[in-house]
């Protein structure tokens, strides 16, 4: 009996349908009887302290049902970031924030909450907040705010000024020894911008308590389950009577609620305990903007050595980060863009050393590629540099020095598979890098370019926090199998890919399974959907509870039914058969019920620590420079990626895309700025210049399968990859047709455009 192949086929999404018909539900969708609307009181000042407040004419206010601030709630510090609730056992939490803060660090910091019986009345109840402030000293660069007449933004600060947490260093050889034996030495320092996720579904809770105290909580979080551990924390509510999920689904993530959705959960659960009604907390794009985690703004320093033939040989690796106001991701942020960086190149000494600074800005946390792409722009940048300098072609030099399988390196996991030099040469040929420097005219006023960055990344949380993952599995009466999981679907396929791999595994058909998620009241504990480790983590539970799954029906149909070993039977097409012997058969509909009647149930859990796999990725882009305007046009961009086994094409192809695309905004367009007052300028989609589909270039995205020894089926993971390397190649290329070399992203216009004026 053939087996139809079910892996590797683009089989169509299961949530498809309900989304394209309108029906999927959303937090934000979310209504229940008696249901109030909050709305939050923001600090206008950058830093302050609240000397009075008085909420007693809000309160009067017909339709208003309760007011929160820092006298009426807990006073439990916490951090809204999962890998805190879950930190490594080497490392202390940073608990550094309230609900809300007496202190207040940064435009845009929770002063007050109102629960109404409408948005509108919840919005005028807020004008009648009486508070009066004490302006203290602000500070918003990251160098400043170390020196030591800087203000204190927060105590306990153990390693400098304003350093959260400790900082990264990661020694590898002996670094100064490898500068002295290098032919080549270049030393260089970069700044990378702030940059917003800016997913379609804005930060949401819907917050109810029971009459039994119990909580319900639906949200648009990536972890529920350590989000419930973060209630937990905060409201002194024992997690088992706490409920977190999606309701399923989630429009977007890209990061930034990784834990809390900001503070969307605890207002909102804070303003259910005062008025015990549920209450819905949805932010506006403005304060999503504002008062949200940012990707980290900051300066990298990358000093590269190399011997004369074009072997690297030594790396110091540098970063100081802006923070922002609250901690968040500020301590795992460097060490992903250190671990990273030094990742890419086989070089025997490598140093990195890195932190952040807490400012008072916006804080900044988790984003897709968490601290990859920031290493990345710059030490491909340098890479160039080098090549020049050697007189060598950077595809040439980037082949002679890449990681290679079994070599060694430093990570505290194994490189199983590489296909990054695959990915190169694929991409090169895709893109037509044998036309580089052969395109342009003499007195052409649009000038091409073409540039190369690579990259790889992690499929997996650990060894940045405690990582594990469960799945259950079951086969119903009907022959039908039923899956649990408790990571969330943000768009990414999981509740696709996973129920893919289970059908694989079982030799079941795909329609015939189903999957409950995202919700810690049927699943069991799972660190949720972020590090790229959705389908590869989650998976490898999924592969080893369908493996016992498996292992049950094959012993029940051998004993009971067909009369022969285990091992002599297979499963097809949801078909139990004897090998060679095909018409000897039962379906699993049959089986399942004949197991009901003998009081069997098939079911499964599985408990597993997952590894951890590399995937690699190449990305090409050819660029066109108006040298009247400064504009550059991303002409398009070849993305090889080495992604193992592929589980869904199109899944993979879209999550490489919407990559891409984020990546070609973060080089181009996209940034965050302050004024002098700590107010942030770009806080709404008509003034944050996002990519778009229109914007969007021929993206060939090639998948370059080396199917993992460790990956489930062979698979990595491959949501974050998508923009690593997409800043380096854009940068390059535009540098290939200008000849200026640009240490400062994004390069819009202007920024373009004073460059080629100033090189006349």
């Amino acid at each position: 009996m053939k087996k139809n192949k079910i892996v590797g086929q683009s089989v169509r999404r299961l949530d498809a349908l309900e989304k394209a018909m309108g029906t999927a539900t959303f937090t934000t969708d979310v209504t229940l009887p008696g249901m109030l609307y909050a709305k939050v009181l923001r600090s206008p000042y950058a830093h302050a302290r609240i000397v009075s407040i008085d909420t007693t004419e809000a309160e009067k206010l017909s339709g208003v049902k309760a007011v929160a601030t820092h006298k009426n709630t807990s006073r439990e510090m916490f951090n809204t970031a999962a890998c805190m609730v879950l930190t490594v056992k080497e490392l202390e939490p940073v608990w550094d924030q309230n609900i809300f803060n007496q202190e207040l660090r940064f435009m845009g910091d929770e002063v007050a909450a109102v629960a109404a019986v409408s948005e509108d009345i919840a919005k005028e109840a807020l004008k009648l907040i009486k508070v009066e402030y004490e302006e203290l000293p602000a500070v918003f660069d990251a160098f400043e705010a170390m020196k030591p007449e800087a203000p204190v933004l927060h105590p306990n600060c153990h390693e400098g000024k304003n350093i959260p947490g400790e900082s990264v260093k990661i020694p590898y050889g002996d670094v100064e020894k490898g500068f002295a034996e290098s032919d080549i030495v270049i030393e260089k320092t970069f700044k990378v911008p702030i940059q917003k996720q800016v997913q379609m579904e804005t930060h949401a809770a819907v917050a109810q308590v029971g009459v039994d105290g119990k909580v319900t909580v639906w949200s648009t979080t990536q972890t529920p389950h350590p989000t419930r551990m973060i209630l937990s924390k905060v409201f002194g509510i024992p997690g088992s009577k706490i409920r977190v999920l999606n309701p399923p689904y989630i429009g977007g993530g890209f990061g930034v609620r990784i834990g809390c959705s900001a503070k969307a959960e605890p207002i909102a659960l804070a303003l259910a305990l005062l008025a015990r009604k549920p209450v819905k907390f949805v932010y506006s794009r403005k304060e999503d903007f504002s008062a949200s985690d940012t990707r980290h703004g900051g300066f990298i320093t990358v000093k590269l050595g190399a011997k004369k033939e074009g072997t690297f040989h030594a790396l110091d690796l540098r970063a100081v980060l802006n923070a922002g106001a609250y901690c968040s991701f500020s301590v795992e942020a460097p060490g992903v863009l250190g671990a990273m960086g030094l990742a890419v190149y086989r070089i025997p000494n490598m140093y990195f050393h890195g932190h952040s600074v807490y400012t008072n800005i916006t804080p900044a946390g988790a984003m897709r590629g968490y601290g990859n792409p920031q290493a990345m722009f710059p030490i491909d940048s340098v890479v160039d540099m080098m090549a020049a300098e050697l007189g060598m072609d950077p595809m040439e030099l980037r082949l002679k020095n890449i990681m290679k399988a079994g070599d060694p390196w430093f990570l505290p996991y194994p490189c199983g598979s590489s296909g990054l030099a695959e990915c190169i040469e694929k991409g090169a040929k895709s893109v037509g890098w044998e036309r580089r420097g052969k395109v342009n005219q003499t007195g052409a006023k649009k000038l091409r370019g073409f540039g190369m960055g690579v990259g790889t990344h992690v499929s997996n949380a650990a060894p940045f926090c405690v990582d594990y993952d469960n799945a259950y599995i079951a086969m119903q009466q009907d022959g039908s199998i039923f899956l649990t999981s408790g990571v969330p679907d943000m768009g990414t396929g999981t509740s696709t890919s996973l129920p893919q791999i289970a059908a694989e595994v079982l030799g079941v058909k795909f329609e015939e399974v189903s999957i409950s998620f995202a919700d810690t009241l049927s699943s069991p504990f799972e660190i949720g959907s972020h590090a790229s480790r959705t389908c590869y983590a989650a998976g490898t539970a999924v592969v080893a509870a369908a493996k016992d799954l498996r292992k049950q029906i094959l012993e029940f149909a051998a004993d009971v039914v067909l009369k022969v070993s285990p091992e002599k039977l297979d499963i097809a097409d949801s078909v139990v058969y004897v090998v060679g012997e095909e018409n000897k058969s039962i379906t699993l509909k049959e089986l399942g019920y004949l197991a009901h009647l003998h009081l069997k149930q098939f079911i499964a859990v599985s408990s597993i620590v997952p590894p951890n796999s590399p995937p690699w990725e190449a990305h090409f882009a050819e660029v066109e420079v108006d040298t009247e305007t400064g504009k550059v046009t991303v002409i398009k961009v070849a993305a090889a990626h080495d992604v193992g086994t592929v589980i869904n094409p199109m899944i993979v192809e879209g999550q490489i895309e919407g990559g891409v695309l984020m990546g070609i905004g973060y080089a181009t367009t996209e940034e965050i700025r302050f004024d002098a007052k700590g107010k942030q300028l770009h806080n709404s989609l008509h003034n944050y210049m996002l990519a778009t589909a229109e914007d969007a270039p021929e993206i060939d995205a090639i998948l370059v399968e080396t199917k993992d020894p460790n990956g489930p089926l062979g698979a990595k993971g491959v949501g974050e990859t998508g923009l690593v390397p997409t800043a380096a190649a854009i940068s390059n290329a535009v540098y290939d047709a200008t000849g200026i070399r640009f240490f400062e992203i994004p390069l819009t216009e202007e920024r373009v455009y004073k460059a080629i004026k100033e090189r006349g």
